[in-house]
């Protein structure tokens, strides 16, 4: 749909000078500190003194993050323009690792996860908007589902070879690409309108309620509830502001930003799950475990690549049926299978279905939203995919208990 004649005009769509590999080192980094450090928090609590407890809390934080920057970061491509959004996430990814290389505490750490966690959530929300076409879409996310296969490992080879500072950092790898995108992206036309500030602190409220969930249900869940009467509120004085009405008013999206969120707890879920479930059926050392792992993770990763960019050319109802049924598929095997290869299977497929849902799911919802939302659309759709990274594991260890 385009814009109203009265709106002013607006660049192409069309990014196509950006290449599909500057949009997989764009996106994928992001990856690293959400699972780079699972292996290493032992010789980081070590470092600063710490417990370990204590210093799961950076991926609590850069958790946080990912969750409150992209539609943040999504909404000021809006507001600013390309080019203004990607320099301040790029600026805000280097003070990160910037910190986390001299950090002396906990509590400073934790700043620079936060400000690393905001830089590349935006910086993937962009590789995402810039993503023109399935193809180049599943370009981007595949790139985030193989560097978070491989992150684990990655991060403890270089704790060994250099320093765990060094894997706190790896999250701005994604500046790399950041100077590709700045001479080579089409300028987009910032928006004209005021900045709607009170939007941006209300859905930054309903995030940090819905992510603190999982580790405070009842205290957490009436906070997310007072933020989401707040914000229906603030849609009805402030239709066209940071939260478009027009995404929560189009049912193509939200159907699309919830099957993505559920594909993502299925997988995230059983990443977590998996584990304890081959520790009880087979002999083997963690590290053998996370070895077994890796490769359903990298080939559904991988293979997500070619699903999405298949998609183009079947009818969307029944790629989002297929991949609704692998995702259930993923999660019943998990439950009822005590065959090892059958449970290394059932995490390709999980992983397929979210990573291949992420790419697949998201062409949909943003095709279903006028052009000028699109950025809007980006944001809270990833937003929706990476809460199912903090209630999957939650899903998980409610079952358990």
């Amino acid at each position: 749909m385009s814009a109203p004649p009265t709106a002013p005009p607006m660049a192409p769509a069309r990014h196509a000078g950006v290449s599909a590999v500057w949009l997989a080192v764009l996106a994928g980094p992001m990856s690293f500190g959400i699972a780079g450090p699972a292996l290493i928090l032992g010789e980081v609590a070590g470092g600063l003194g710490v417990s370990t407890g204590s210093a799961t809390w950076l991926v609590t934080v850069f958790g946080w993050g990912i969750a409150v920057g992209t539609p943040l970061m999504s909404g000021l491509v809006g507001h600013r323009g390309m080019r203004g959004t990607v320099a301040v996430c790029a600026l805000l990814a280097l003070i990160g690792a910037g910190l986390a290389l001299v950090a002396p505490s906990l509590p400073v750490l934790l700043l620079a996860a936060a400000a690393q966690a905001l830089g590349a959530a935006g910086l993937t929300a962009i590789a995402m908007q810039l993503a023109d076409s399935p193809r180049r879409m599943g370009v981007a996310t595949a790139s985030l589902a193989v560097v978070g296969s491989v992150s684990p490992l990655a991060g403890s080879l270089v704790s060994d070879l250099l320093s765990w500072r060094v894997v706190l950092a790896l999250p701005v790898v994604a500046v790399l690409a950041v100077p590709a995108v700045l001479r080579q992206a089409v300028r987009s036309a910032p928006s004209p309108g005021r900045f709607d500030a009170i939007g941006v602190v209300v859905l930054t409220g309903l995030v940090t309620a819905l992510v603190a969930v999982p580790h405070q249900p009842v205290a957490a869940g009436l906070c997310a509830v007072a933020a989401a009467t707040a914000l229906g509120m603030h849609l009805r004085i402030r239709p066209a502001g940071f939260v478009p009405a027009a995404l929560v008013r189009a049912p193509r999206f939200l159907g699309a930003a919830g099957l993505a969120f559920a594909l993502a707890v299925g997988n995230f879920g059983l990443i977590y799950a998996l584990p304890v479930r081959l520790s009880e059926l087979t002999t083997w050392s963690s590290a053998q475990i996370g070895m077994a792992m890796v490769w359903p993770l990298l080939f559904g990763g991988a293979l997500s690549w070619f699903v999405v960019a298949a998609s183009a050319r079947m009818r969307p109802h029944l790629m989002i049926t297929a991949l609704a049924a692998t995702g259930v598929a993923a999660a019943l095997a998990s439950a009822f299978v005590s065959w090892v290869p059958g449970l290394l299977v059932a995490q390709a497929a999980a992983s397929i279905a979210a990573a291949s849902g992420q790419g697949v799911l998201a062409v949909r919802a943003t095709s279903a939203v006028p052009e000028e939302h699109r950025p809007a659309a980006i944001g809270l759709f990833t937003l929706c995919y990476l809460l199912g990274t903090a209630f999957g594991p939650a899903v998980v260890a409610l079952t358990a208990g």
